[in-house]
Parts: C-alpha cells; sequence; structure tokens
C-alpha cells in the first residue's frame, strides 16, 4: 500500500487537468446541499450552533472518507483508483484556469461589460464598474487564492491523511464559501467554519508561496521579498501569503479598494510592480498550472516517503 496513495494522488491530479470538474452529479454540490439542510435545522445566531454545524458536516466527510479507505484494505490497485476518484473530486484547478481565461478573452475582444458579468463566477465583489486593469487584478488575485485553496491545500492533506484528509479539507473549503461570511447573518454562526478553513489552509498557502517563488523563472528573488514585505498586511492570514508572492513572481500591484455590494474594503497594497493589465491573467493562470504541477509532485513524494517511514 506504500505507493498507492503517491499515484492516486498523481491521477487524480490529471484527471482534473485534462477533464476539470465533474459536468454533473459533482458530490461537493450534493455536500452543499446536506450543509443548506443541516443549516434550516440548526441555524441561530450563535457560535455554538454554527460550531456543531461545522464539525459535524467536516467530521462527516472525514468519516465517510476513512470508511472507505477501510474497504480498500489490502488492495494497493483499489485504494490507489479510490484516492484519484477522491482527488478528482476535490481539485479545482482546471476549472479555475478556464472561468479565468473566458474572463481574459472577453478583456481581448474589449467586451468589458462581458468581461465584468463573467468575473462574478470568480469573485464576491461587486464588478459592475472595474475597468479593465481593475477586472485584470481580481482575475489575477482569484487565480491565486484558488490555486492554493482548491489545488496546492487538498493535495497536502491527501498526502499526509489520505482520503479522509482530501475530503475534510473540501468540505472546510466549501462551508467557509457557503457560511463563513462577515455579515449580519453569518458573524456568528459562520465563525467556525471561517476559523477552520483558516486552520486547514495555512500549510497549503505556505507551500504555495513558495512554489510560485520557485516557478517563477528570474522572479524568485522578488516574489520572496514581497511575501516577506506585504504578506502580513492582508487581512487573511492565507491569501496574503499567496497573492504577495504571486504579485512578486508576475512583477504586478494587487489589493486596493474591493466592494462588496453596499461594504466598501481598502486592502492593503501587494507588490511594488505595474498595474495589473489583460496579459496578466494569463500569465497568472500559466504560473498557476506550474505550482500545482510541482505541488503534485511535492505531494506524490511525502506520501512515498511517509508509506516507508516505520508505523
Amino acid at each position: 500500500m506504500r505507493g498507492a496513495r503517491a499515484v492516486g494522488l498523481l491521477m487524480g491530479y490529471a484527471a482534473d487537468r485534462l477533464l476539470g470538474d465533474p459536468r454533473r452529479f459533482h458530490p461537493v454540490a450534493g455536500f452543499g446541499n446536506a450543509a443548506t439542510a443541516l443549516e434550516r435545522r440548526l441555524y441561530t445566531d450563535s457560535r455554538a450552533r454554527g460550531t456543531v454545524h461545522t464539525v459535524f458536516l467536516v467530521g462527516a466527510a472525514a468519516g465517510l472518507g476513512a470508511a472507505a479507505e477501510r474497504a480498500t484494505d489490502g488492495r494497493p490497485s483499489a485504494r490507489a483508483a479510490l484516492t484519484a476518484l477522491a482527488t478528482w473530486a476535490v481539485l479545482g484547478g482546471r476549472s479555475l484556469e478556464r472561468e479565468a481565461t473566458a474572463v481574459h478573452d472577453l478583456l481581448e475582444d474589449g467586451d468589458l461589460s462581458g468581461a465584468r458579468e463573467r468575473l462574478r463566477a470568480l469573485v464576491g465583489r461587486d464588478t459592475s464598474t472595474l475597468d479593465a486593469s481593475e477586472v485584470s487584478r481580481a482575475v489575477v488575485e482569484s487565480v491565486a487564492e484558488n490555486t492554493s485553496d482548491a489545488v496546492v491545500a487538498p493535495l497536502v492533506w491527501g498526502s499526509s491523511a489520505g482520503v479522509p484528509g482530501l475530503l475534510a479539507h473540501r468540505a472546510s473549503n466549501t462551508l467557509d464559501a457557503m457560511v463563513g461570511h462577515r455579515n449580519a447573518r453569518y458573524e456568528r454562526f459562520g465563525w467556525a467554519s471561517a476559523r477552520l478553513d483558516d486552520l486547514l489552509n495555512h500549510p497549503g498557502a505556505r507551500l504555495s508561496g513558495l512554489l510560485a517563488a520557485v516557478a517563477a523563472p528570474g522572479r524568485t528573488g522578488p516574489a520572496l521579498r514581497c511575501w516577506r514585505d506585504h504578506a502580513g498586511h492582508h487581512p487573511s492570514p492565507n491569501a496574503g501569503v499567496v497573492e504577495s508572492a504571486f504579485a512578486g513572481a508576475l512583477g504586478v500591484r494587487l489589493g486596493g479598494t474591493s466592494r462588496y455590494g453596499a461594504r466598501t474594503e481598502h486592502r492593503p497594497v501587494l507588490g511594488d510592480g505595474r498595474p495589473a493589465e489583460p496579459r496578466d491573467v494569463a500569465r497568472s493562470t500559466a504560473l498557476a498550472r506550474r505550482v500545482g504541477a510541482y505541488a503534485a509532485l511535492v505531494a506524490a513524494g511525502t506520501a512515498l516517503i511517509a508509506g516507508r517511514a516505520p508505523r
């Protein structure tokens, strides 16, 4: 069984690159429906209820993964196939690239209105008044953050905890997207989901920042310096790391003012480069591809080493 996890992670990563997310019957959609149904029963404006919601759902996802792994004990091929399937289901790199490329193509065609509309699939901010540079900045920021959250971090947990780690991470990340918002409804109820997501993405964000620096020939130094100098100013302990590393690797400036409905956030500027341009969207997706490939190799290598260590 030593190499089954490593093989499964590489197979699942390759499936995501070739196929993207499943078009129909995506298991994450089913999880979201279950989370919504449980929220209807549990919701009160309470951290305690929100913690129960989070622990139950993430624990159930991890438990399902553990039971599935036990069913493949003694069968390396089945374990590799199960790991590959779980990895494919939780990764989102290819779909992220497709969405980013769609916005880029609209910008290149001069269709700013269409680019603003398509951008809504990637970000939660108000896109209605963004110019081409601001749209480009938003896409690069989304590519950076989601490469960490939806590619590198799940691979990290898959390498260390197998299928339970893969499913638990994706469950936590999905809950954060659903209820981890700082608004009147979820300020307290979503607190546990947001904090757990921060915790589980912590190692993946640091690996993403390192890999972004390594994967940017000639820009490794600037990427690492930007991480050192700017990441701590970002309100997110994880997004700041990877966004600043991407900013330094691409030689652009990220951050600044963003509107979320009636709320306006003035985030610190990340990087000392020029403002983002439409061409930087394609550069960011190319960098994200390299980061994801390196992360898959690191995860497979880590799984092999862990599998050979004495129990």
